[in-house]
């Protein structure tokens, strides 16, 4: 659970019980490797102002390519990939998750009700689950 949580939010405790499992565990040093990756990632994800971002970005990059993995260069592709997507989103905090999860909402109903054959049904069907999920 130490390796999931972000470096500053642990106790004193608790980074020095992960500062003792990368030494004794990690004899390879990849743990370690892919965790400052992960940190890196998470702390670039925090920041909205985009002077720090693209400090954060860099970092990030730094820490990809001293792990030296392809797991994390494959990652370092993916983020430079969607950047402007994911500049976005940090700039503005908007994401499309409301949409998706309708998206999703309305494929389960199909999925469950196995094909309508009356559209009204349908609808009225998306309708209700909609608005049961909107009070609940």
């Amino acid at each position: 659970m130490l390796l999931l949580r972000g470096y500053d939010t642990l106790s004193e405790a608790g980074k020095k019980r992960l500062d003792d499992v990368f030494v004794t565990d990690d004899p390879s040093q990849e743990l370690v490797a892919a965790w400052g990756v992960k940190e890196a990632l998470r702390l670039m994800l925090s920041e909205s102002n985009p002077a720090s971002v693209q400090d954060r970005k860099a970092f990030f990059e730094r820490q990809v390519k001293a792990a030296a993995m392809k797991e994390t260069d494959r990652l370092l592709a993916t983020v430079t990939k969607w950047w402007p997507e994911i500049q976005t989103l940090l700039t503005t905090r908007v994401t499309t998750a409301k949409v998706e999860a309708a998206n999703t909402m309305i494929k389960n109903i199909k999925r469950i009700a196995r094909g309508f054959r009356n559209p009204t049904n349908y609808q009225s069907r998306i309708l209700l689950r909609s608005a049961a999920r909107t009070v609940a």
